[in-house]
């Protein structure tokens, strides 16, 4: 009845409020400046022109809704706030005119008349919270963005309706701000905080120091960076999760400043901060201390995100409700109103530490529901069969483990576990919204559509029917041959099984440290053989006949040059069995003849990857170096680029399972790192097949050597993606 009641008044109130100059966001006759009407810059930094042709209409209303509608030749998106509007105006792209907005393309060129909705169309949402991001996607995909790569981020975020991303950037000008106020000095600090690659890990609770000191001047401009990043959230109405404080200090804290601390251990090789007891009368002054210096640095906040004994801190000794109510009791102190929002990862939240804390003061963040769900779904292996109590939780997509290559998803289950989830007795109740938490992005667009479209969507549908309007959108027109292409993917390499927990994409071969018995290019990633490579191949030579229609097309051309990609390797794990078995047979002939066509394949994807800068080793250095003032800087910079997607840590660490862990099948490192680890074990592998005793080769030496090298890489693609990928994927597989 309610919603009845008020779409008339809400037909009539904007053009009455629109006389008055009151509604936030309307348009007018005379225009205010974009920088105070934050929908029409959006648009304007989408379309230059755009918000000419679009009436933004701002209503309250007690729930989450956009609506689509005409007015002359212009079109009409009202909403309950700006992420609402945002998410209405993506929606009116996607599905009116054809434009979808992803990584790979966030600019827009819109027809000369826009088509017109021929009926209000309005959907509302009972997801009031839409979450975005890992702490490690801060570390795998943005540890080097400036301003202009963070303002297109934030637009789409707002256009895929995220109201609430963590924002982890300028945490190191906080801690710098607590310890120098404790008596740290800035050598001690600069040992604690870690380097700009790996601060993820840091604000987890689970290194100190590594990768870092941050260069001179670090502190001040990514201070200034993320004010400038929080004023865009909030003039978008997409409100901040900050980092809170968890009882994390540096690990010397004992000795220097006489606290009471627990030593969580290590993880893996790297020493864990310590954890100050919440019986120490100083917790709650250091906690004060941490939320001060936040507050002068960033302003406030009311969500707050901490993770104590992330990835199998011990909690020996440690009393975990009393330890909860101290971390929980801090933000309140500070925000009266905050909320805790905590990652369940492994065993993390503890329930004994959140279980007695008041239901809507925590947030949980069900990090891995498509493949790990902890809400209640009793096929997960990490099932609890009392979810989070009554805590509110957020269904969350990880999907992308260590800013890994690779065509990954579960478009079936996604769909599906949400649905089930909103369905369920107990779970349902509590369920307060989505979350995308992949550990790196820019990848695989298709699954990140469609959780942000979940919200959206009051009835269960299934993925063949939601594909096709995906498609229409992504091209701006249906293709038969893309269709085609598409439903093979659809039915394979994104059609992942539901009990499958493995760690993101089947990884690369081409990535790996050479072995006979390839499995993964990663330590933890368990992938199984789930699809059929050939469902693959024929997608990317359905995509290619289809090409010369879509050339020019940004969306087109990347998904065709990762579809490519990864038929390209597919085959190359196809001749990796061929190496092995020659080897086996004893067969010198052989082996040096597979070995030299593996060898050519990663050559052939090399460059195939340069074609799109999204694929390139050169850009994510130039990011990297472009940060740093003095050579030095740019040289500890570009080294905190290589190592994280090389050895990772150093050599305990390294050897311990995390080499490779952020492996990247990307043009430079290709040809430089993976190229030159596998021709030297083709090398060896050579020799001991004409009898030579030798050695195992020393992969990390060889890792260590790329990761100090300053050679330069291009940073913008080079030769056309279309007639590449063609001339390549006929040498691949061409008929025989």
């Amino acid at each position: 009845m309610h919603n009845a009641l008020f779409r008339p008044l809400g037909r009539l109130l904007p053009a009455l409020v629109l006389l008055l100059g009151l509604l936030p966001g309307a348009a007018s006759a005379a225009p205010a400046p974009a920088a105070r009407r934050p929908i029409a810059a959006l648009l304007e930094r989408i379309a230059p022109g755009a918000s000419e042709r679009f009436v933004i209409e701002r209503i309250a209303s007690d729930e989450s809704f956009f609506e689509l509608d005409r007015r002359g030749r212009r079109v009409v998106v009202r909403g309950n706030d700006n992420s609402s509007i945002a998410a209405g105006i993506h929606w009116y792209f996607k599905y009116y005119a054809g434009i979808q907005l992803s990584w790979d393309c966030m600019r827009a060129e819109l027809p000369e008349r826009l088509p017109l909705p021929e009926r209000p169309e309005r959907r509302t949402t009972k997801a009031e919270l839409r979450y975005a991001y890992n702490y490690c996607t801060y570390s795998y995909s943005m540890a080097f963005w400036d301003w202009e790569r963070w303002e297109r981020e934030i637009d789409w975020m707002a256009l895929h309706g995220i109201n609430l991303p963590l924002v982890a950037t300028g945490m190191e000008v906080v801690w710098r701000d607590v310890l120098s106020g404790l008596g740290y000095d800035r050598a001690s600090i600069d040992r604690f905080v870690a380097g700009p690659a790996f601060q993820a890990w840091w604000l987890m609770n689970n290194l100190e120091g590594w990768g870092g000191p941050c260069p001179e001047g670090w502190y001040e401009e990514r201070g200034a960076l993320t004010r400038r990043i929080l004023a865009r959230m909030r003039e978008l109405d997409i409100e901040p999760v900050l980092p809170g404080y968890s009882g994390m200090l540096p690990s010397d804290a004992r000795e220097r400043l006489g606290l009471d601390v627990a030593d969580p251990g290590l993880w893996g090789s790297f020493r864990r901060p310590a954890f100050l007891q919440p019986e120490d009368p100083r917790f709650g002054e250091i906690a004060d201390r941490y939320y001060d210096a936040l507050e002068a640095a960033y302003g406030p906040a009311r969500y707050f995100s901490c993770d104590p004994f992330h990835e199998g801190g011990s909690v020996a000794g440690v009393d975990l409700p009393a330890s909860g109510r101290a971390i929980l009791g801090a933000m309140k102190r500070r925000t009266p109103d905050a909320a805790w929002v905590i990652q369940a990862w492994q065993d993390n939240p503890r329930a004994a530490m959140i279980d007695a804390l008041p239901d809507d003061d925590v947030v949980v963040l069900d990090l891995f529901s498509e493949s790990r769900p902890q809400w209640g779904e009793p096929s997960s292996p990490w099932y609890r069969p009392d979810g989070y109590g009554d805590h509110p939780w957020i269904y969350c997509m990880l999907l992308n483990f260590g800013g890994n290559v690779g065509l990954h998803g579960k478009l079936d289950y996604v769909i599906d576990g949400y649905y089930d989830a909103c369905a369920h007795d107990r779970a349902g109740r509590t369920l307060r919204g989505v979350g995308i938490t992949p550990e790196g992005i820019e990848n695989n667009p298709v699954m990140y559509e469609l959780l942000s479209e979940l919200p959206w969507r009051k009835e269960r549908f299934t993925s063949g029917e939601w594909l096709a309007g995906y498609l229409r959108a992504r091209y701006g027109r249906s293709d038969e041959a893309v269709d085609a292409a598409w439903e093979l993917l659809a039915r394979s390499v994104y059609n992942c099984p539901k009990a499958s927990t493995q760690e993101g994409t089947n990884e690369s071969v081409f990535c790996a440290r050479p072995t006979l018995d390839f499995r993964t290019a990663s330590t933890w990633a368990h992938s199984t053989d789930y699809y059929d490579p050939a469902d693959v191949v024929e997608a990317a030579r359905l995509l290619l006949s289809a090409a010369d229609r879509f050339r020019g097309n940004a969306r087109f051309e990347y998904d065709l040059v990762d579809v490519v990609r990864q038929a390209v390797a597919e085959a190359g794990k196809l001749q990796q069995r061929a190496v092995a078995a020659a080897y086996r047979a004893g067969d010198r002939e052989a082996f040096a003849a597979a070995a030299k066509r593996f060898l050519r394949l990663i050559q052939l994807q090399d460059r195939l990857l340069g074609t799109r800068a999204e694929f390139m080793v050169g850009r994510w250095i130039a990011d990297a170096r472009a940060l740093g003032r003095t050579e030095a800087d740019k040289a500890l910079l570009e080294w905190n680029a290589r190592v994280q997607i090389s050895s990772w840590g150093d050599r305990a660490a390294a050897e311990g399972g995390l080499h490779d862990y952020a492996h990247k099948e990307w043009n430079g490192i290709l040809r430089d790192l993976y190229a030159v680890r596998w021709q030297a074990w083709f090398d060896l592998m050579e020799r001991r097949l004409a009898g030579e005793e030798l050695p195992e080769i020393d992969f990390y030496a060889l890792e260590e050597a790329w990761a100090q090298a300053r050679n330069p890489y291009p940073a913008a693609p080079a030769g056309d993606p279309v007639d590449t990928a063609r001339e390549i994927f006929g040498a691949v597989f061409r008929r025989r």
